[in-house]
């Protein structure tokens, strides 16, 4: 087990009617003019927002909204986020949403408290002072925003998609009331609970030993969303299972499920430049290219993957030949994802991708051939090319 450091310091309010606490939360954080920032017309059509608004009003906390988040946020409504904020003088940021509302409210943040173009901390041109003040009223079960340090952002002039982290950015709260997800249509909750599981495995597949602990919190964290996501296909008004979800999606990116070791993250940044290139929904996209980059890395380490089949999958153990346990735990949890309307490859998503697109794909991924991606199997340029022709 490696050294390390656990900070997790977002307050979560959990349970049904949750979010009639939102005012007091904003109040506590001695907010005096908030940004409520959200996506579509559900959180208003549901009567979220207003129920949320009402709760600050009720709290005597003064706001200010902007709508029109999309799936993977662009760097065009964040920096009229930081304007409007400068304009109205926000000083505390409401997401109302999921994790692309979140992460537009951190891109926010960085901008109000930092000069300068928010862009520059994305690409690793300047690093930041601080964060504005974020808050979470939660609609998805997914990213896990709500209780990590990262934001993903994309911008449309070059259709990069870039994360950052740093501990600034961390919700100083987060509001969860499962009851909120049951409107959610069938896709999206099964992309939210593959984007889950994918922040436990791209931790999970790890060469650092001695980790037996944090080994047992994931596999119980996978196991526990692979069963109520099927029991959400058949019952998604289930309130315990939305609960059990939920809940999986701040543990599984918060870093519980990394504690003590080196965490791989190919697949996220594989699949950051596809979404980006495609906009497809991140957590199809992952799907569609993990089972690619497990067979490409397995025989870094056939052991690792043989525990996640035996442990996570449920399959036997054949000890004698670990290579045959480990494939079948692959073949296995892409016919789970197969099970719940997921793709297990870029054509399975409409998507046609010539050799010129992987191509750029792969020199965008790689950050214009000056970084390598992983740690399970370290991969070059050329590795993340292959990795996309085998997805396709």
């Amino acid at each position: 087990m490696l050294n390390f450091e656990y900070y997790a310091p977002t307050k979560v309010v959990f349970g049904r009617d949750a979010e009639a606490e939102t005012g007091r939360l904003v109040k506590e954080q001695g907010a005096r003019k908030v940004l409520v920032h959200f996506g579509g017309g559900s959180a208003k059509k549901s009567g979220l927002l207003d129920r949320v608004c009402d709760s600050l009003t009720a709290a005597g906390v003064d706001y200010v909204t902007l709508g029109g988040v999309v799936p993977n946020p662009r760097l065009s409504l964040v920096r009229k986020g930081i304007e409007l904020c400068r304009q109205e003088g926000v000083d505390f940021l409401l997401a109302v949403g999921g994790g692309s509302v979140i992460d537009s409210c951190k891109a926010i943040g960085y901008g109000l408290a930092n000069e300068g173009d928010v862009w520059d901390f994305y690409v690793g041109k300047r690093k930041p002072t601080g964060c504005a003040p974020v808050g979470a009223v939660l609609t998805i079960a997914a990213a896990g925003s709500e209780m990590s340090a990262s934001s993903v952002i994309t911008n449309e002039d070059g259709g990069l998609k870039r994360g950052f982290s740093t501990d600034y950015a961390r919700c100083r709260f987060a509001v969860m009331n499962p009851a909120l997800t049951c409107t959610l249509p069938q896709y999206q909750t099964m992309v939210g609970c593959v984007d889950i599981l994918m922040h436990t495995l791209d931790r999970y597949f790890t060469n650092t030993p001695g980790a037996q602990l944090t080994d047992q919190i994931g596999e119980a964290l996978m196991r526990t969303v692979m069963d109520n996501a099927k029991i959400l296909l058949h019952d998604p008004n289930n309130y315990d299972a939305r609960a059990e979800i939920m809940w999986a999606s701040s543990l599984s990116h918060n870093n519980l499920t990394g504690c003590g070791m080196a965490a791989d993250w190919s697949c996220h940044q594989l699949e950051h430049e596809f979404s980006g290139m495609f906009d497809v929904t991140h957590g199809a996209g992952l799907a569609a290219v993990w089972g690619s980059w497990a067979r490409y890395v397995y025989r870094e380490n056939p052991v690792r993957f043989a525990q996640f089949a035996v442990n996570v999958m449920g399959l036997p153990n054949h000890f004698h030949d670990p290579e045959r346990t480990a494939l079948a735990g692959i073949e296995a949890l892409e016919a789970f994802f197969r099970s719940i309307g997921m793709p297990t490859s870029i054509r399975d998503m409409g998507i046609t991708v010539t050799d010129e697109q992987i191509a750029e794909m792969a020199l965008k991924c790689s950050f214009f051939d000056t970084r390598t991606l992983g740690c399970f199997k370290v991969l070059d340029k050329a590795d993340m090319a292959n990795i996309y022709t085998m997805a396709r």
